[in-house]
């Protein structure tokens, strides 16, 4: 069994039987800000299926969503509809897309490669967002990168 899918194996049954060292990341998790740049992916066997590398001009931002539905009680008293709670609820759109769009938006130079799940708990979920710098000398040396920005000559 090649090396990244016996880790991706192990990464799955860890995150399934939520052992304790997975709960004291997830502590840690919740004391971070909501969008955080890491040194190093945490999950190192999706980060390279997505085009991780760990070169220059690769960065990992983790980022903080909060989840629910749509589905949200209104209150019976009175007060104005914008502090009932119950706007800005997203059904059609996952929270794997939003972390995606609110990581795009705050890194406007960088190219989006992917994102995957970290941990999620009832009310946050994190996910980590793989980008790329197009103007960086090592990715326009890199082919792969290039194939990926469309400039491949």
């Amino acid at each position: 069994m090649p090396m990244y899918s016996q880790v991706s194996k192990t990464w799955q049954q860890i995150f399934h039987e939520k052992a304790g060292d997975i709960r004291a990341r997830a502590v840690e998790l919740r004391k971070q800000p909501a969008s955080l740049r890491v040194d190093r992916p945490r999950r190192l066997d999706r980060a390279r299926a997505l085009g991780y590398k760990a070169k220059e001009g690769v960065v990992v931002v983790r980022m903080r969503v909060s989840r629910g539905g749509m589905r949200q009680q209104r209150p019976t008293s009175g007060r104005r509809p914008k502090h009932m709670g119950v706007l800005k609820i997203k059904s059609a759109v996952s929270s794997q897309q939003v972390a995606e769009r609110r990581v795009s938006e705050r890194h406007p130079n960088m190219k989006l490669l992917g994102s995957y799940l970290v941990w999620k708990d009832g009310i946050h979920a994190w996910y980590e967002c793989i980008l790329i710098d197009p103007q960086h000398p090592a990715i326009k040396k890199d082919y792969n990168y290039r194939r990926t920005l469309g400039i491949v000559d």
